[in-house]
């Protein structure tokens, strides 16, 4: 139990799939300019991040390795996590037309989200069981979706403040996530 609860805080915080991987950048700049798509699409990638992560964790242990053929895991792990990200859209377009339309194209990007497709991988580099998995699988979507919110809150802050016309948008968001990248840093030492 202490080992799926130290996989689970090194990828929510210590190895953050965003801050300290640098994987997923393109949601991060681009939802989290308001808070409610932050916790939106964090939510939508957690669950994405979840079910793929079970799917392929059964694949590489149960497909993969007993054939030998590990060099196919990126070619199916899209597949699998295409796939999801195709059902997840189905079912927000049907529940909340929305959020449907605030999410815009960053809900189909899941599908190239390389956060979800680097949890994967990481899952089958360390070997993990199924159950290690979804504890990875769970805190990358976590921390993900933390750092979405944090990120969010700052934007919107941002915007009301008096930044200068340069720093405006982007120029500020490169910034600050830069910031949070070394507050994230600071826990590289815990675990």
């Amino acid at each position: 139990m202490t080992n799926l609860i130290t996989i689970f805080i090194v990828m929510a915080i210590v190895n953050n799939i965003v801050l300290s991987q640098f994987l997923g950048l393109c949601p991060f700049f681009g939802v989290s300019k308001k808070l409610s798509n932050a916790v939106s699409m964090g939510m939508a990638v957690t669950l994405v991040m979840l079910i793929s992560s079970v799917v392929t964790s059964v694949i590489y242990n149960y497909i993969l390795v007993p054939y030998d053929i590990e060099f196919m895991q990126i070619v199916l792990y899209i597949l699998v996590i295409a796939s999801l990200v195709q059902i997840v859209e189905l079912a927000i377009k049907r529940t909340n037309i929305s959020l449907y339309n605030a999410l815009g194209i960053y809900l189909p990007l899941i599908t190239t989200n390389c956060a979800v497709l680097g949890v994967a991988l990481i899952n089958s580099a360390e070997n993990y069981t199924i159950l290690e998995s979804t504890a990875s699988a769970l805190g990358g979507g976590i921390g993900f979706t933390l750092v979405l919110i944090i990120m969010s809150g700052i934007r919107e802050k941002l915007d009301l403040a008096d930044t200068p016309r340069s720093m405006k948008g982007l120029p500020i968001a490169f910034i600050t996530a830069a910031l949070l990248a070394l507050a994230f840093m600071g826990f590289n030492g815990m675990m």
